[in-house]
């Protein structure tokens, strides 16, 4: 095999057959032999000499793909240093393989891939720098054409017309040609070519276009496959192939695709023949009287196939041709095509489905926004008549509107949305690090996406005619009640969709609809006879009355029968109503209450009555209610706290910490929702807590050093550190809410850092809990300049620890990455001065560790080093001039080096848009004489006269040309010379950056990140804008999406 290695001797093709075969087809140490061989032959500068031999003589398929990728590196990465003879020889023989293979159509057919290789490959050269990995499919034309057109092969479009001409299967392919190097231009330049070339090659393209249209049009008028061309194409594919088994799905995907072109009106009498002929096709096809979803259910592969046609083609013609088939004379065969959609909307087919909603969703908004754009609409009338004013749909009914010819249509689809509709979310339940079964909520999966379209869809139903919606749902509840549909998933269902259009109505018809419906489910959990029944039942009553906020407020009556029938459920038993306050009830029954709750509901529980305790305005008796919200877990707290101080064994007990872990998470939920008012809780358990913390690191500590780094992954460890990991939260949570910031650092601060920092350090890294990290962020941010004097030793405990855990690799401890650049932006920006007061050696490594963020390989790290380093670079730069300018002096060519180095990296475009930022402030920095100490050593230039601006652009254009010196030289010092005057603006600025990059052969591959930042924009731009839109339209957005405006209950 080696042999194959050796360009000094002719090329044994049949040699390269066997090590591709013994590659793809042996097994074991032959194949991984054949592997290492292959991988050499395409990584010798010499591999692309071979090509031809192997193109033009291989038997094996596979070697002729490899060939092909040999060619395409070659010319993406070294195109332009190629003699002009050699590269017209490369693109003259591919140019000559492929039409030879595509002029015989049974060789194209059989080589189909082959021939799809040849063409990417043609194209590359095309067109400079874009990168071509289509799913290797005509890589090698596609690549050529990237590199040579125009300007060295300026007749190209002219050769493949006339070509064309002469071979109906070689037209075909130059069809293929075409159509990919258009995609190249129009659909994918923008994030693989400079701006200039993106214009010059779409003004070419445009500019021979009519020879392509020409070329067009004669085939489609004179080409003699009769079977084909012998009539128009959409009378051939209604007249002759729609109806036929064999081809109807085929034909029916081509007048789908048709039925969304969106052209002027001119055509639109031609768009409603065709809706006309396809859809008295479809009614012999599919009789209106079938039930379409259960044919669905029973029916083979062709038969599923053509339902989803059906409602592809449908919703493509209606989406977009609506408004010319809404004539009288269309009317009919207008309604018979919405009775099939409501028809395929009932299969139980999600992807069908989801192609049904998207329209109707569509048409309804369209609906909506006519009657909300009548002139009528700004006196507030339109408001009850279209928003659930009783007298509502009838008034409109006799108005000249489009919703009354769908009013039959729209009553069916409200009925089909509330039998289908999905669940509001979807609960995953997994384990968590302490061992414990917790709820995980999934957001934005495939169901949550359908049930947004499905609440938006029935929302615009409701306000469309809110009678019909109400009386469907009343008649779905009263089936439920007397049997006749009752399933656990049918009331689920119809629940979901009466708590989908929460806002949907006015207040006084929520109100008498939601009492109907309470009054009908607390009814039927009455009647049902079994304990999952009846739990089904109560579920779904509290799941409505929970998406019905407006109503709750209202009916202070109500809302506590409410909460007592939860406590009822969860208790098992009844209880009467007490006249005394509401938290005092509930604290008064708090053992009974918690004593068949999880210990997550526990904590919830605690949250929730916190918010009720922080808004006594009376603080002594909100002191006592929070003592009498505590009695339970201070009671398990000071026992074992006792227990321990006689016998440090209590903590031997995996009982006991698990009910010491679960004390503190109560603790934290209580001081969540409390917040500064706590304090009294706080400082009842503070010293305990340090002494806990303390024990428990010291067991921690000596465990590992006796059975190593494993015994972290033991139950016992686990807790243990969940117990410490809880304390820190619930410091860490006292300060986030603290209000007398003077007192927490007086008070609580010193002995905290004593129990926790010398803890971090001591400990084996796997037992260094990141949650240290988390509390000292937010301790800086909290108290600010406060705890200056203080940041030297934090940074001196914490920091180098922590690098020497996460600089020897990019994966480990994920959590201790992002926690100690949050401390250390939090220091910068709120303890500043601290930073000056470090060592020179501490300082050194403070800033290696942001460069090291920087150079990471994961995004939010890498973000989080960029932000950081342009604070501190801002801070200096307004900072004290003599403290400027050693700091500068030091480390700013260092970071210039650094942000070009991850700039050029393929493995960091996703921090692009930060890394453009910090550059740009450097340039504007020296640009404006900012600095005003030399960057550079008076010895290092020949110049007495060089300025800061003038060296920066001659170092950053060394160091570029050192690093890429296929680059021209005085490309790269017009390129530099544009990062300085285009300093002060970040668009320009980026723009030039993106341009060069592209230009690299390093960044010849997917560029789609160098754009992330004007994607997220564009996304979060829509995001915005839809939700201005849902805020326009009563019940839109979910209660919990609403900013409560309303007075304390």
């Amino acid at each position: 095999m080696e042999a194959l290695l050796d360009f000094s001797k002719d090329f044994d093709v049949s040699l390269m057959d066997r090590v591709t075969m013994s590659f793809y087809k042996s097994t074991g140490q032959e194949q991984q032999l054949a592997q290492q061989v292959l991988t050499q032959f395409q990584d010798s500068p010499d591999a692309w000499t071979r090509v031809p031999d192997i193109l033009e003589r291989s038997t094996f398929p596979q070697a002729k793909y490899i060939g092909l990728q040999i060619l395409e590196k070659l010319i993406t990465t070294r195109w332009k240093s190629l003699p002009e003879g050699q590269r017209q020889g490369i693109r003259n023989f591919i140019v000559g393989v492929t039409v030879k293979v595509a002029s015989d159509e049974a060789t194209m057919r059989k080589e189909k891939t082959y021939v799809d290789k040849l063409d990417l490959t043609l194209v590359q050269v095309r067109k400079l720098a874009l990168s071509g990995d289509a799913a290797a499919a005509y890589l090698s034309s596609v690549q050529i054409l990237k590199q040579e057109w125009p300007h060295n092969w300026p007749n190209f479009i002219t050769e493949l017309v006339e070509s064309s001409k002469t071979n109906l299967t070689l037209c075909e392919n130059n069809m293929i040609i075409l159509k990919l190097l258009s995609e190249e231009i129009f659909d994918f330049s923008a994030e693989q070519m400079t701006q200039t070339k993106i214009k010059n090659l779409k003004n070419q393209m445009c500019g021979e276009f009519s020879e392509i249209f020409k070329l067009c049009s004669d085939v489609l008028g004179e080409a003699r496959r009769r079977y084909i061309f012998e009539t128009s194409i959409i009378d051939l594919l209604l007249n002759r192939f729609l109806e036929t088994s064999d081809f109807r799905n085929v034909t029916l995907k081509c007048l789908a695709e048709i039925a969304a072109l969106n052209v002027g009106p001119e055509y639109d009498p031609k768009f409603v023949i065709l809706f006309q002929m396809v859809m008295t096709s479809v009614n012999r096809m599919v009789p209106p009287s079938t039930d379409i979803a259960e044919a669905y259910a029973n029916a083979g592969d062709s038969g599923q196939e053509l339902v989803l046609n059906l409602s592809l083609f449908l919703s493509n013609f209606l989406c977009t041709h609506l408004r010319a088939v809404e004539s009288d004379a269309t009317r009919d065969v207008l309604l018979n095509a919405h009775l099939y959609m409501v028809k395929v909307s009932q299969v139980e087919e999600r992807e069908v489905f989801k192609i049904c909603v998207e329209y109707w969703v569509k048409l309804v908004s369209e609906l909506y926004e006519e009657i909300q754009s009548m002139p009528m609409g700004e006196s507030g009338l339109l408001m009850g008549l279209s928003l659930g004013g009783a007298g509502g749909p009838p008034v409109l009914g006799g108005m000249s509107l489009r919703k009354n010819i769908y009013s039959e249509v729209l009553s069916n689809l409200r009925l089909v949305v509330i039998e289908r509709m999905v669940k509001p979310e979807e609960v995953l339940i997994v384990e968590n690090d302490e061992g414990e079964i917790v709820r995980e909520f999934m957001k934005e999966s495939d169901t949550i996406v359908l049930y947004k379209s499905m609440r938006e869809l029935l929302v615009y139903l409701t306000h469309l005619d809110v009678n019909d919606t109400e009386s469907i749902l009343t008649e779905k509840l009263a089936k439920q009640v007397d049997g006749s549909e009752w399933s656990w998933n049918n009331l689920n269902t119809l629940c979901w969709a009466i708590g989908s259009i929460s806002g949907a109505m006015n207040e006084e018809q929520e109100k008498r609809f939601l009492v109907t419906v309470i009054k009908d489910l607390l009814g039927l959990c009455e009647v049902k006879r079994g304990k999952d029944n009846k739990a089904v039942v109560a579920s779904d009553i509290m799941y409505i009355v929970g998406q019905y906020p407006r109503f709750l407020k209202a009916h202070w009556k109500f809302l506590k029968t409410v909460v007592n029938k939860l406590f009822e459920l969860c208790m098992k038993h009844t209880r009467s109503g007490e006249t005394e306050p509401f938290v005092d009830e509930i604290l008064r029954m708090l053992h009974r209450i918690t004593v068949d709750l999880s210990p997550q509901q526990v904590h919830t529980f605690y949250e929730a009555v916190g918010w009720m305790i922080a808004a006594q305005p009376n603080k002594v008796q909100q002191e006592k209610l929070i003592g009498s919200l505590m009695e339970l877990p201070n009671n398990a707290w000071d026992s074992l706290m006792g227990q321990a101080a006689q016998n440090m064994d209590v903590l031997a007990n995996i009982d006991n910490i698990k009910i010491l872990s679960n004390v503190l998470k109560t603790n934290v939920s209580a001081c969540t929702s409390i917040g500064s008012f706590y304090l009294p809780q706080i400082g009842r358990i503070f010293l305990d807590m340090l002494g806990l913390y303390k024990a428990v690191s010291g067991i921690v500590s000596e465990t590992i050093a006796k059975e190593g780094a494993l015994a972290t992954k033991t139950p016992k460890i686990r807790q243990l550190r969940t117990v410490k990991k809880e304390i820190l939260k619930l410091m860490e949570t006292y300060i986030k809410k603290a209000e007398d910031l003077e007192a927490v650092n007086a008070n609580f601060i010193p002995p905290l850092l004593d129990a926790i920092l010398g803890d971090y350090g001591r400990n084996v890294p796997q037992a260094r809990d990141a949650e240290v990290l988390n509390v000292m962020a937010t301790i800086t941010t909290r108290l600010g300049s406060l705890l200056t004097p203080q940041v030297p030793p934090v940074i001196d405990a914490v920091l180098e620890p922590t690098l020497d855990m996460i600089t020897k690799d990019f994966t480990e401890f994920p959590e201790h990455r992002g926690g100690i650049y949050k401390l250390l932006r939090s220091v910068n920006a709120n303890c500043f001065p601290a930073l000056l007061t470090m060592t020179p050696v501490r300082f050194k490594l403070f800033m290696d560790s942001i460069i090291w963020a920087i150079k990471h390989t994961m995004r939010d790290i890498a973000d989080l080093g960029l932000t950081l380093c342009l604070e501190v670079i801002n801070n200096f730069a307004m900072a004290d001039q003599a403290v400027a300018n050693a700091f500068f002096h030091q480390y700013f060519l260092t970071v210039v080096q650094d942000i070009f180095y991850v700039l050029t990296d393929t493995d960091h475009k996703s921090g692009f848009k930060l890394q453009s930022v910090v550059l740009a402030r450097m340039f504007q920095l020296v640009e404006t004489n900012a600095i005003q100490t030399p960057l550079f050593e008076p010895t290092q230039v020949s110049d007495p006269n060089t300025t800061n601006a003038m060296f920066l652009r001659q170092f950053c254009s060394d160091l570029l040309h050192n690093a890429f010196p296929h680059v021209n030289k005085a490309q790269v010092q017009r390129f530099v010379s544009q990062l300085g005057e285009f300093n002060d603006d970040p668009n320009r600025f980026k723009l030039a950056l993106r341009d060069f990059l592209i230009q690299l052969k390093e960044f010849s591959g997917d560029n789609a990140e160098l754009y992330l930042d004007e994607r997220e924009a564009e996304t979060q731009r829509k995001v915005d804008q839809e939700h201005q839109l849902a805020m326009r339209i009563p019940g839109m957005l979910k209660p919990s999406q609403l900013e409560d405006r309303d007075e304390d209950i």
